[in-house]
């Protein structure tokens, strides 16, 4: 009777084993590409995981990783992270259309609060495999093939050493750090973080979030394991001569967008959707899509940068929009939409020629009547209804002409001053030693005052005038 021989098993050494993988490997499906005569791979991977596997040269660490990258800077992270919270709003909102329960109230809430726009998209992210060899040779792949054995992509695997080295997007990458670390503290507490440490806006004191945003949150947390992916061009076994002069070529070889025309095209912000459907559209404010208006060509219009800069001062009281949200704005559309209502009427404003007519046409002046509004209408410790009337009802019938040599306080004599009834007004303005007190310059030749260039140095003085004249508090002996 034969005897039955059991199968043969192959055996190989342990040190090829090893190097076949290991079970914390993470496999790829990806494009190869060549980009200018370098093999790249195009890749998608989901949020969560890119974030694991990743990594910023951006400071040396303890392991001696040569820098290749500029410093991180926090803040402009945390806008963008802000932008992936809303896009992953959006995306749950989009994948459960079909739901008509209170849960999508909750989600459309939360939409409402943070903002919303007609498009959301992250740009992809550059990164080098340092581990992967010039060309990739040093990668472990296999060709994805159809069952006509049409090649239509590569297997990549990708071990614990093999860190992807992000060469453009460190910014996006922290943000989606942020994200993650905002769902995960609100999964793990059930709270908001405290407000100013927040990614969203939210309204609570005591930071609890309800269960109902609690499972739109987690909604948002899978999504990111998931469903939203990140976009990678990787490039392979770069040294670190190739990868400072890629940073160096995607970092400076791009031309930058005129303010004017990046703020046109922005309809995400909600202060810039109130200059388009309010004052653009409604047809308030003239608009120049040029970042400089010449004086002797003159049509009456404002930049798109200025007047979103004196939006800025009006609502946020800051003097730029960024993190402007809803929450923060909406409430307080009608005192801005009565501001410029009030700004319209003085007389020249929006001519033709309106610059060498009236002053408050140089945007620096409309910035000290925006800070007025926002300290009478928004100010805790300066809001007042009266005051507020009282202002934006007399800025209609104030001399804002080049010869009111009120403007021009700085360059009269002190019998000047005496012969102009101005000697009061003094005690309006801040002292002489503790600033920039050129804020602009009468021509004689001309009939023009033009203000200087550092606004922000400027239009305090400006309002501290508009308060002499129009006999409201004086900021100096109210502090």
């Amino acid at each position: 009777m034969a005897t039955q021989t059991e199968p043969q098993e192959s055996t190989r050494p342990l040190s090829e084993l090893i190097k076949r993988g290991n079970t914390s490997e993470m496999q790829l499906k990806v494009f190869v590409s060549n980009n200018l005569g370098h093999n790249t791979l195009l890749a998608k991977i989901p949020m969560y995981d890119f974030y694991r596997m990743s990594d910023v040269a951006n400071e040396r660490s303890e392991h001696g990783e040569p820098v290749a990258q500029r410093k991180l800077d926090v803040k402009h992270a945390a806008e963008l992270a802000r932008y992936i919270l809303k896009g992953l709003i959006a995306t749950n909102i989009q994948l459960n259309r079909e739901d008509t329960g209170s849960i999508m109230v909750t989600r459309e809430g939360l939409q409402e609060m943070i903002g919303k726009q007609p498009y959301l998209s992250l740009q992809p992210i550059v990164a080098n495999l340092r581990t992967a060899g010039p060309g990739g040779e040093k990668l472990r792949a296999s060709p994805i093939e159809t069952e006509n054995n049409e090649n239509i992509g590569m297997r990549v695997w990708l071990g614990q050493r093999d860190i992807l080295w992000v060469v453009d997007g460190q910014h996006r990458r922290k943000a989606v750090q942020m994200v993650i670390e905002f769902l995960e503290e609100i999964r793990l507490e059930q709270k908001y973080p405290p407000k100013k440490q927040s990614l969203f806006p939210h309204n609570r004191d005591d930071r609890t979030v309800p269960q109902d945003e609690l499972e739109a949150w987690m909604e948002c947390y899978e999504l990111t394991r998931a469903e939203c992916t990140v976009s990678l061009e990787i490039h392979l076994g770069l040294d670190i001569l190739e990868e400072r002069q890629l940073f160096h070529d995607l970092n400076n070889l791009a031309k930058k967008v005129e303010k004017s025309l990046a703020l046109e095209f922005d309809s995400s912000n909600p202060v810039n959707a109130f200059i388009k459907e309010d004052l653009i559209e409604g047809q308030l404010v003239a608009v120049s899509f040029k970042d400089k208006v010449d004086w002797e060509n003159d049509d009456g219009s404002l930049t798109r940068k200025d007047i979103v800069a004196v939006n800025a001062h009006l609502i946020l009281n800051k003097s730029n929009i960024n993190g402007a949200t809803p929450v923060i704005v909406n409430p307080r559309l009608n005192v801005a939409k009565r501001f410029w209502e009030a700004i319209v009427q003085i007389p020249g404003f929006g001519e033709e020629g309106a610059k060498a007519m009236t002053l408050s046409a140089q945007p620096v002046v409309l910035k000290a009547i925006a800070k007025l509004t926002y300290n009478f209408a928004f100010g805790r410790t300066t809001s007042n209804e009266q005051l507020l009337n009282k202002l934006l009802d007399g800025i209609t019938d104030l001399d804002f002409s080049h010869e009111n040599p009120m403007w021009r306080y700085y360059q009269l004599s002190e019998e000047e001053i005496e012969q102009y009834g101005l000697t009061s007004l003094n005690d309006y303005l801040p002292d002489n030693s503790t600033g920039n007190r050129d804020i602009g310059k009468y021509d004689i030749e001309t009939g023009w005052m033009r203000f200087g260039s550092k606004h922000n140095d400027i239009f305090p003085i400006i309002g501290d005038m508009i308060r002499w004249k129009l006999n409201l508090p004086n900021r100096h002996q109210s502090t």
